[in-house]
């Protein structure tokens, strides 16, 4: 196994930034240990499983999306993953953090989520990035948590050329009942389930100079939820420039 490079350095905000330079080699997944029990929490608590989205080829965990169509009761189109809490994620021994993991997208009901569309990236990128997040802890053996926030590329790059978003913070979903947030396996393990909420890069950079408290309390006066929009209001920056 290849040595992981991590730097660590301080934000403004006091939080740290890690940058990974060198991810581990392939290997094989582990095998899906959970899909039954995760397909069931979110039919309970989210509704039917439209479709799973498999992989072809895997590398360390395997990972499958959930699809779930909107609803009476939730207007939303979901994606949820399962498999990236067959493995722990290498979190600090300082803290107490959940240590296995699932990612939620919440988008429009007209997201098109057909394998047709799926060829055209601004369709498909928040099924990218939800796989590419659900794989990130393992392949650089870090972890994902409460107010992280990830780059899309260094420099950053727009996820499509659809939406000038370019990052994303994990967090809880608020479209969610609370019951989802987490899925008790045994005594030993419960998994717990974040959003993945795309940023645009003045966001990003608001959040390590000031804090997630701040980001969020700027996305709350503008009532903007974890539910996608690729053309949302920055609530970062005006027209001539910072808030």
């Amino acid at each position: 196994m290849s040595e992981l490079k991590e730097e660590k350095i301080v934000a403004l905000s006091g939080s740290p930034i890690y940058h990974h330079t060198e991810s581990t080699p392939w290997s094989a997944p582990q095998g899906e240990e959970y899909i039954e029990q995760i397909s069931e929490h979110i039919e309970r608590y989210l509704g039917k499983v439209e479709t799973v989205f498999h992989e072809i080829v895997s590398d360390t965990v395997h990972i499958d999306v959930h699809f779930v169509k909107p609803s009476d009761e939730f207007p939303f189109a979901r994606l949820v993953t399962s498999g990236m809490s067959d493995l722990p994620m290498t979190t600090p021994p300082e803290v107490d953090v959940p240590k296995y993991v699932e990612l939620v997208v919440t988008l429009p009901p007209d997201w098109k989520l057909d394998q047709k569309s799926f060829e055209d990236e601004n369709w498909y990128w928040p099924v990218r990035l939800i796989k590419y997040l659900a794989r990130l802890p393992h392949k650089y053996e870090t972890w994902l948590g409460w107010g992280h926030t990830i780059p899309n590329g260094d420099p950053t790059e727009s996820y499509a050329p659809s939406t000038q978003l370019n990052g994303a913070i994990v967090l809880p979903s608020i479209t969610v009942p609370d019951e989802f947030h987490t899925l008790r396996i045994d005594e030993k393990k419960e998994i717990t389930f974040y959003a993945v909420v795309p940023l645009y890069k003045e966001e990003m950079d608001l959040k390590l100079r000031s804090g997630t408290d701040k980001l969020l309390e700027r996305l709350g006066k503008k009532e903007i939820t974890d539910v996608i929009d690729p053309k949302r209001t920055n609530v970062a920056k005006k027209l001539f420039g910072f808030l």
